[in-house]
């Protein structure tokens, strides 16, 4: 047999059977059900013994996996995120612009995060988990869960609009310095604050606009389809924009700058800030 992957166990606050534990460790076998064929065959170790599912992990453990079919035909997205904040519950990473967060196809966010996040050590460990959504164009700060509890307290936090989230965009035609958008999406309440941080005039269309926008709702692409009603879409919107004011090969001019919330498990205020992309300053030099 040929090693394939080794992981020492860090010290855990409790006591986990290691077939739990063992949920992620590997990036050839990421599944429950792929570490409980694998033990099954004895192609994984522990302390150089072969493992059992009746073990329980203490920390300091030496847990070796060895060749086998599973891991050398599952097929792993290779895909490296850039990490903004992680601890043993959550972790937020900054989305790159085409790349769907989640959705029934191999690329996505989802598929990437397990090999660029560290596994939990609590006892309810889960593969990680985005918890709300950012469009395929769309760059910016994603919020990831890491065990189950975490996941159902970052859904409650977003139920409860505990969750503020903050987005830059740049905006097509003149506007007002601020407002409130107030027009249902799905016929269903939908409210964004905005305001103009600053504007710069613009031979092909007009005026451009730097953004801060404040969503109170979370409908699906509310932010495209309010600025687009408002009369004003986000340059490089190609599904909302109007068709002569279309920029090509550039991409959308929307990023998720800020999250601000309570820590679910310990209690710290986080406000985390991600800078607006390159293209960004290439129009508004002061973004």
């Amino acid at each position: 047999m040929e090693l394939q992957e080794t992981h020492i166990v860090p010290k855990l606050e409790n006591p986990v059977r290691f077939q739990e534990y063992a949920v992620g460790i590997f990036k050839t076998i990421p599944t429950k059900s792929g570490i409980k064929k694998a033990i099954k065959k004895k192609l994984i170790f522990i302390n150089d013994c072969i493992a059992t599912t009746a073990q329980y992990m203490l920390g300091g453990e030496k847990i070796t996996l060895y060749q086998s079919e599973i891991s050398s035909d599952f097929k792993r997205l290779k895909f490296d995120l850039e990490v903004i904040f992680e601890d043993d519950y959550l972790a937020i990473i900054n989305k790159p612009a085409g790349i769907l967060v989640s959705g029934n196809t191999f690329k996505t966010i989802d598929n990437a995060l397990q090999q660029n996040l560290q596994k939990s050590t609590q006892l309810d460990a889960v593969r990680p988990r985005p918890t709300h959504r950012l469009d395929y164009p769309t760059t910016g700060l994603l919020l990831v869960g890491k065990t189950s509890a975490s996941i159902h307290a970052l859904n409650k936090l977003f139920e409860n609009k505990e969750i503020r989230k903050t987005y830059f965009a740049i905006t097509i035609g003149k506007m007002e310095t601020s407002g409130s958008i107030n027009i249902l999406i799905d016929e269903k309440t939908a409210t964004t604050d905005y305001t103009v941080l600053e504007s710069v005039k613009s031979d092909r269309f007009g005026f451009l606009n730097w953004l801060k926008l404040s969503p109170k709702t979370g409908r699906r692409h509310q932010l495209r389809k309010h600025l687009a009603a408002l009369g004003n879409p986000i340059l490089g919107d190609k599904e909302y924009g109007k068709e002569e004011l279309i920029l090509y090969g550039k991409g959308l001019y929307l990023h998720a700058g800020i999250l601000e919330f309570t820590h679910p498990f310990t209690k710290q205020h986080l406000r985390i800030e991600k800078e607006l992309p390159n293209k960004f300053k290439k129009i508004i030099p002061s973004c």
